[in-house]
């Protein structure tokens, strides 16, 4: 039988939900069992009534997180945790024409620091692709799913959910129901006396306030392990005294350094914006989701989000959807916010994303493989002449979308590694290299 376990180690688990930025280069381990052996299919995890003692997985001790089981419950997070819908509405959904391509698993690119090719098919076994779906000019040309994922699953999009979330706030920026010069304490007074009281809503959406705040998993004093403690949905120890949900966490967060001075991946960031949103519309990030954007995108299922013990959705990470709706998000933004005649989201929206960030204040930050990118509005911005952007979120989660070449790829995975800095290698030349392939057919 299992133990239970004080909910901190449940909370280590939730913790690589939030952890979307690239990092720094992750260190040394043993290597994991590659795609093919932690397939979590062929594990047989969760399987029986019940399944065997040594194929079931909590979230109460943690187990669910840990590789190779993480593999089954990126694709499973509502039987383990509570959520939120997040409501398609009840029109029909608008199915994505196909027009599929033989020529892309063939496709060859050399990953950064490498010397030999790979081609598109070995890269998504290198990342552990779970699912990936291409669209070019609004055509599905390439689609697959591997291990526990299949057309009718949902998956968690962990730190591409900040860049859903980022999207409206600049869609309420853009039509006047906030103002981003504002410091948040006008809009949330509750959070007067932390360290985003006097920051401006612009710099929660492009992340350069100054906060107190490591998200270090090294470090077992990180303010991180508080956050997530926080949020963790489950009863907390009896002599915990810290705070016990999302929002009275953030009360707490201390300054340190300057607002805007430097960009600096922190999720509790996207989090601040989600109670923001809340406070300036009267709906939570999951509710205004489902009304203005998840309701009117022909979509073909609901998605979902995790919530704390008190029902608040998980801003910066808690978003679940299956892969073809995540692509028709991305293929909205392509589209300058349009859908069937109908401005879903203001194309100054989609324009401000576009231009991008504050590069020098990105610089600071340091990614070295991400030279000369910003970040606004919570998307990462490459500043490519193509015009690629993303939204990203750990162990692979990816929106990409290259204006130029007409291209959205959407991958869902469950890479060992948390960092992005382990599959960035392989993602960033593969996702180029099929951009400009694909740019080069006609429409």
């Amino acid at each position: 039988m299992r133990h239970f376990v004080s909910p901190m180690t449940a909370a280590v688990a939730l913790l690589s939900l939030a952890l979307g930025a690239a990092g720094p280069a992750p260190a040394a381990q043993p290597a994991p069992l590659d795609a093919a052996a932690s397939d979590p299919v062929k594990l047989g995890w969760m399987v029986g009534s019940p399944p065997p003692p040594d194929r079931q997985l909590r979230f109460d001790d943690g187990s669910y997180f840990q590789f190779p089981a993480l593999r089954w419950s990126v694709a499973h997070f509502r039987e383990l945790m509570p959520t939120m819908n997040i409501s398609r509405g009840v029109g029909a959904p608008v199915p994505l024409p196909r027009a599929l391509r033989k020529d892309i698993d063939g496709l060859r690119f050399v990953p950064l620091g490498g010397q030999s090719p790979m081609t598109w098919a070995e890269s998504l076994a290198a990342n552990y692709t779970d699912g990936i779906i291409v669209l070019h000019h609004g055509r599905i040309v390439y689609e697959r799913y591997f291990g526990a994922l299949d057309e009718r699953g949902q998956h968690g999009a962990m730190s591409v959910t900040k860049s859903v979330t980022g999207t409206l706030g600049a869609m309420l920026v853009a039509e006047g129901k906030l103002d981003a010069a504002k410091r948040v304490a006008d809009y949330v007074p509750e959070l007067a006396s932390s360290a985003f009281g006097n920051a401006t809503v612009r710099q929660v959406l492009d992340m350069t306030t100054g906060l107190q705040y490591s998200e270090d998993y090294a470090d077992p004093n990180a303010e991180v392990w508080a956050f997530s403690q926080a949020g963790n949905p489950l009863p907390k120890p009896k002599d915990y005294q810290g705070p016990r949900s999302y929002y009275e966490y953030l009360q707490t967060v201390r300054p340190q350094g300057e607002h805007g001075a430097a960009f600096a991946y922190k999720t509790v960031n996207s989090d601040v914006l989600g109670w923001i949103i809340a406070r300036a519309t009267g709906r939570n990030v999951a509710e205004l989701l489902s009304e203005r954007i998840w309701s009117r995108l022909g979509a073909e299922q609901d998605a979902y989000i995790t919530v704390d013990s008190t029902g608040t959705p998980f801003a910066g990470g808690g978003l679940n959807t299956g892969l073809r709706d995540l692509a028709r998000f991305g293929e909205l933004l392509r589209n300058n916010g349009r859908f069937q005649g109908q401005q879903i989201i203001p194309k100054a929206v989609v324009d401000d994303i576009r231009r991008g960030g504050d590069r020098a204040a990105f610089a600071k930050a340091g990614y070295e493989l991400l030279p000369g990118w910003s970040y606004r509005n919570m998307w990462w911005v490459t500043h490519q002449a193509d015009g690629a952007f993303m939204a990203r979120g750990v162990h692979g989660q990816r929106i990409y979308v290259n204006p130029q070449a007409a291209v959205v790829i959407a991958r869902y995975a469950s890479h060992p590694v948390a960092s992005n800095s382990a599959n960035d290698p392989t993602t960033l030349p593969a996702f180029d290299a099929l951009a400009r392939h694909l740019g080069k057919t006609p429409r």
